[in-house]
C-alpha cells in the first residue's frame, strides 16, 4: 500500500446536494489500489465503504444514465 492509499485525500462528489446529502470518495486511493473508498462527508470518522473500481464505475454510469434512481 502506498502513503496515498493509507491516508486518502477525500473529494466531495459533484452530484452531492447542498442539503447535506454529501458523498466523498478518494480517487488517489482508487488509482493506487483499484478499490474505491466512499464515505459520508457528514461523518468523516464513520465507516468507509470500499468497492472494486469496475463495480463503482458501473454504478456511476447507471446513476448518470438515469437507469438507477433514488426515491
Amino acid at each position: 500500500m502506498t502513503t496515498d492509499s493509507m491516508n486518502p485525500y477525500w473529494v466531495k462528489s459533484s452530484y452531492s446536494a447542498n442539503g447535506g446529502s454529501c458523498v466523498e470518495w478518494a480517487p488517489r486511493t482508487a488509482s493506487a489500489t483499484g478499490i474505491v473508498p466512499v464515505r459520508d462527508s457528514k461523518d468523516v470518522g464513520g465507516p468507509v465503504l470500499s468497492f472494486p473500481a469496475a463495480a463503482f464505475s458501473t454504478f456511476v454510469t447507471g446513476i448518470k444514465s438515469g437507469e438507477l434512481q433514488h426515491s
